[in-house]
């Protein structure tokens, strides 16, 4: 606790100096320890004791600053929020939505990225430490393991998007999303459908991947490793996924990018080669950017609700900040998809749950 860094004026043209806490703790009889105890509700302090510091406050008009509470509790009232990458729509939208939940509940957000290397991420994760009082990471990489065992016991943390065990972690549903997509274009004919991939590591990409797969299973059996084209979720490798899928025999009629970002590419490759979407080939991505709404012709995708992340993360990790019931338990929470059927794929316009039962509306279980 700290001195009131104000003025009070008891009368017109009188000013006099704000009161401190050690004026309260002279006027409640008590120590400068027990006044800060009382006043922020963290130690024993007897019920006629706090009371009478209370009404030695109120008599003061006493009035703690801000940052001296804030340290006399460590908190510094920020969070700390570590992504992959803060470039590409996605990002700025998991940012924007975290931003949103974290300041409804009076904290700051410290944004920091990694540029997916983990040495790099190690490194971000010391500077924190101490300077926020919790952490939201996204660590989709599957091989990073190690780095989610590096992270202070001490700091509660959120993991987003992680195959990590240990900690509280929020992940989209990316393979019920990737097969009610799938599934989607096998219902309107589709049988061979290119697939460009994400990073081979990361997990967002693996599930995307292993849905597309169990939805072709389904109907025509395991697809064939030359309808699968890497990428790596940047809008270059879209573009450059197109030239080696026109080339395949039999030539697909279909594409399902892992990502918007690589769909996007995809589609500025289609017009140049003079393939007219969806007449000549269907696409799709994966997230539902805000600019996938807006490209001709908008495109079809799955729904991610990064803001419903976000909110859920900063949830989870506030109630671990305020001691909730909850602290004790490792969570697990599932962001549910939306099929977003546009003009790419020639389908009935539409939005649809990736539930079970709209997997089954969509020709997948």
């Amino acid at each position: 606790m700290g001195t009131a860094r104000r003025e009070s004026s008891d009368s017109p043209g009188r000013r006099t100096a704000a009161a401190t806490i050690r004026d309260v703790a002279a006027r409640a009889g008590v120590s400068v320890a027990t006044v800060s105890r009382a006043l922020n509700n963290i130690g024993p302090v007897r019920d006629d004791t706090a009371r009478r510091v209370l009404s030695a406050a109120r008599a003061l008009r006493y009035v703690p600053h801000a940052a001296a509470r804030s340290l006399s509790v460590r908190r510094s009232q920020t969070l700390g929020l570590l992504l992959p990458e803060v470039y590409g729509e996605f990002f700025s939208e998991v940012i924007r939505g975290i931003d949103i939940a974290a300041r409804q509940r009076g904290y700051h957000l410290l944004v920091s990225g990694s540029h997916n290397d983990a040495d790099e991420m190690a490194a971000v994760l010391r500077a924190l430490r101490g300077r926020v009082d919790g952490l939201i990471v996204m660590l989709p990489d599957a091989t990073t393991g190690a780095i989610s065992r590096s992270l202070a016991a001490d700091t509660p943390t959120v993991l987003l998007n992680s195959a990590a065990s240990g900690h509280q972690t929020i992940r989209i549903d990316n393979y019920a999303g990737a097969r009610a997509l799938t599934g989607h274009l096998t219902s309107l004919g589709h049988r061979r459908i290119a697939f460009i991939t994400g990073p081979d590591r990361n997990a967002d990409a693996v599930e995307r991947r292993r849905g597309y797969r169990d939805a072709l299973a389904e109907v025509q059996g395991r697809p064939p490793v030359p309808f699968e084209v890497p990428g790596d979720f940047t809008e270059e490798s879209g573009y450059r996924a197109v030239p080696r899928i026109l080339g395949l025999v039999p030539r697909p009629t279909a594409i399902f990018a892992a990502n918007d970002a690589m769909a996007i590419g995809a589609l500025r490759a289609m017009r140049e080669a003079q393939i007219p979407v969806p007449d000549g080939m269907a696409l799709a991505g994966f997230d539902d950017i805000p600019t996938a709404r807006y490209v001709t012709p908008p495109l079809t995708t799955v729904r991610v609700e990064t803001a419903e992340m976000g909110r859920r993360a900063v949830e989870q990790l506030v109630t671990a900040l305020e001691g909730g019931a909850e602290t004790t338990r490792r969570r697990s929470a599932v962001i549910a998809t939306t099929l977003v059927v546009r003009d790419s794929t020639g389908g009935q316009l539409e939005d649809r749950r990736a539930s079970p039962a709209s997997r089954k509306r969509a020709g997948t279980r």
